[in-house]
């Protein structure tokens, strides 16, 4: 079955025994999280404070390139910046059917779901290559302003700022209904090139860090890949992702970047569903509200409980755990997006080789199973290795409590007995395995 969940295209529904699944998705999270708590007695990730050498570093990423390569990364900003105006463009003087129009997909498809694959696998993409840099490079090389800005950035901003840019993107893309639009996509997208370039202007660089919902969304994700920015200096390496996970800077809104990431995921699965689409149009009837009001009420509460329910189950810890609700993110963000970008993926990049043509029909879905088997696995992985990490950080947490865990001297915290320290972590372990039966029941019941 196809329904429409998206601001282009659709989602494809895999048949799975829903109920076995549901079942064995809570199971195995329960007992990964009683086997790492009763086998795991020491921090093996790490126990210095999140952040201390946090891969959101506020300097533009090719201030520390040689010349070469500063070179090509310019260059590449600069090429992406050109398509952003290409896209602009054809958006606003192109055909206005989306199907012949390749800005709906590009933002939708390529953008947000393709950001998902490229940043877990290369690291943070869209901070290397990020356009907006590079507009941002121009506009002081004409203003003859300082690349750091003129204004310090408040205290206390921390993420929020991202975290607005993208509640405004999942609920254009999730609500409206001409969120395909090409004329409103490339409003969209040149009124976050405007806003966000024009912060940095007056905040400087470290605005894209904090600030640009796209870099902050990318860069999250990159936190699980296999390469990462050198702890001790410029340059690449190899690293554990539950190091890169480790090294996230804690931040004034960081929760509500993550609530807003899964929430409008969850709602995304929620509005898909053939339920959705009777009670929102009865609630409709009955209320005389429009149903656009209905859904952004929805959207705002499902990720309003997302963040509340992380902090009732944190309660002290929520700074010190927040990593642990990236994997669960970016687990079932795979699950729930894999059959979209496999299926309108090629018809996105095709459109922009030839946006004058339609796009191609519809290809049909590769070994439905195997998708179907990896779509489970993303989430089941995603919520094991929250457990795993959240459980690492609390170790971390309670260590750094009772000893430097550099000179080895006792610190000023209480010694925590291991019971205690899985009591701790039991609100948080039930919640995740609540999401896990909620993503897999969205996945393959709803």
């Amino acid at each position: 079955m196809t329904v429409l969940a998206h601001g282009i295209g659709g989602r494809t529904d895999l048949p799975l025994p829903g109920e076995l699944v549901l079942q064995a998705g809570g199971f195995v999270v329960l007992v990964s999280f009683l086997a790492v708590g009763l086998a795991w007695r020491r921090p093996r990730f790490g126990t210095e404070q999140p952040g201390d050498h946090g891969d959101h570093g506020d300097a533009d990423p090719a201030e520390h390139l040689t010349a070469g390569r500063e070179r090509a990364q310019l260059a590449a900003r600069c090429l992406l910046l050109a398509l952003l105006g290409y896209l602009v463009a054809v958006a606003f003087a192109g055909n206005p059917d989306p199907d012949h129009n390749p800005a709906p997909r590009a933002l939708y498809v390529l953008l947000w779901v393709g950001l998902v694959p490229a940043s877990l696998v290369f690291g943070p993409v869209w901070r290397v290559v990020n356009p907006l840099r590079a507009l941002h490079r121009g506009v002081c090389a004409v203003l003859r302003l300082p690349p750091a800005g003129i204004r310090e950035l408040p205290s206390g901003l921390g993420y929020w700022p991202a975290a607005i840019g993208l509640a405004v993107f999942v609920w254009l893309e999730l609500v409206p209904d001409a969120r395909a639009d090409p004329v409103v996509v490339g409003g969209f997208i040149a009124g976050y090139a405007v806003l966000i370039t024009a912060a940095a202007t007056v905040y400087g660089t470290r605005w894209f860090s904090l600030g640009d919902p796209f870099e902050v969304y990318s860069t999250l994700i990159a936190a699980l890949a296999p390469v990462g920015p050198k702890s001790g200096g410029p340059g690449l390496e190899f690293r554990n992702p539950f190091r890169g996970l480790n090294r996230v800077r804690p931040a004034p809104g960081l929760v509500a970047v993550l609530a807003v990431w899964w929430g409008s995921t969850v709602f995304d699965g929620v509005s898909g569903s053939p339920w959705w689409a009777t009670t929102s149009q009865l609630a409709a009837a009955r209320s005389g509200l429009p149903t656009e009001l209905l859904a952004t009420v929805v959207l705002v509460g499902l990720i309003g409980l997302v963040a509340l329910s992380y902090r009732l189950a944190t309660g002290a810890l929520a700074a010190t755990l927040v990593s642990t609700l990236i994997p669960i993110a970016v687990g079932y963000t795979i699950a729930h997006y894999a059959s979209l970008l496999l299926v309108e993926g090629p018809r996105a990049v095709t459109q922009l080789v030839d946006p004058s043509g339609a796009a191609p029909p519809l290809a049909a879905l590769p070994a439905p199973v195997l998708i179907a088997a990896i779509q489970v696995a993303a989430i089941l992985v995603g919520h094991v290795v929250g457990v795993v990490a959240g459980h690492d950080r609390v170790l971390g947490a309670s260590q750094n409590q009772t000893e430097n865990p550099t000179t080895g001297v006792p610190g000023n915290g209480p010694v925590l007995t291991d019971q205690r320290r899985l009591a701790d972590e039991i609100p948080l372990v039930l919640l995740m395995i609540l999401y896990t039966m909620i993503g897999i029941y969205l996945l393959v019941i709803a």
